[in-house]
């Protein structure tokens, strides 16, 4: 099993690639030229690294870079930063989320092919009837209009289940929103909900990054978990808070 991971150079996406390493997958990942990447996984014998911007990738080389893969995980996000925040790319994990879906539909694999997106908890899963009270909904608003990167997440999210659907017979997707992440250094009691408990906006709680890590690796290797969140967008949330 080959699995492609791009934001992998990403605090979560890092944690992602270590996850799967040592579940002993074999790795494909695309990082930035400039990537900061641990010099300890650049040289494990089970991953192949591609240095780029996939967003300038051609047609051929998406392909080529899905071929063989039988799951794709995105951990792309923007960076907070001024630059990262409103400059360019403004739709950078909605554009990768149809790149990469585009090219592993166009591949027609007998069996379909697991595709994992990394979201966040203030997006809504319009696909199910998830309560927003009025005063986040004027605040989603808001941030959907002032804020690229929360508008790039609702869209990618939408993708998924709008273009892609849940009945592709080559492509089948999870989009998992964890609350606000921290860092934590190993795994700890977590819990997943095709729903929110709690609001993003005013009563957040918070999801550690191995946590998220740990649930893509477990949906990628487990597949009746797989099959409870294939198409749906599951909310993590830390048990202790």
């Amino acid at each position: 099993m080959t699995v492609l991971v791009v934001g992998a150079s990403g605090a979560t996406g890092r944690l992602v690639v270590e996850q799967l390493l040592r579940r002993g997958k074999s790795l494909r990942i695309v990082v930035r030229t400039n990537s900061n990447l641990g010099r300890k996984l650049f040289s494990h014998p089970q991953l192949t690294i591609i240095q780029g911007s996939l967003l300038e990738f051609s047609e051929a080389e998406l392909a080529a870079l899905v071929e063989g893969c039988t799951a794709v995980v995105s951990c792309l996000g923007h960076n907070l930063s001024v630059k990262g925040i409103f400059g360019a790319p403004r739709a950078l994990v909605t554009e990768a989320t149809a790149k990469l879906c585009k090219a592993i539909i166009s591949h027609q694999r007998p069996t379909a092919v697991k595709f994992i997106l990394m979201n966040s908890s203030g997006v809504r899963n319009l696909d199910s009837d998830e309560s927003v009270s009025t005063a986040q909904r004027i605040i989603l608003f808001a941030l959907r209009h002032l804020l690229p990167p929360h508008r790039d997440n609702e869209r990618a999210a939408a993708y998924l289940s709008s273009q892609v659907g849940v009945n592709d017979e080559h492509l089948e997707w999870v989009s998992v929103r964890p609350d606000s992440l921290v860092d934590l250094p190993q795994e700890s009691p977590y819990s997943m909900h095709p729903s929110p408990l709690r609001s993003a906006i005013f009563d957040a709680g918070i999801c550690s990054r191995i946590n998220v890590a740990c649930v893509i690796r477990d949906l990628i290797c487990t597949d009746d978990l797989w099959a409870h969140w294939q198409g749906r967008m599951p909310i993590l949330y830390n048990s202790e808070q």
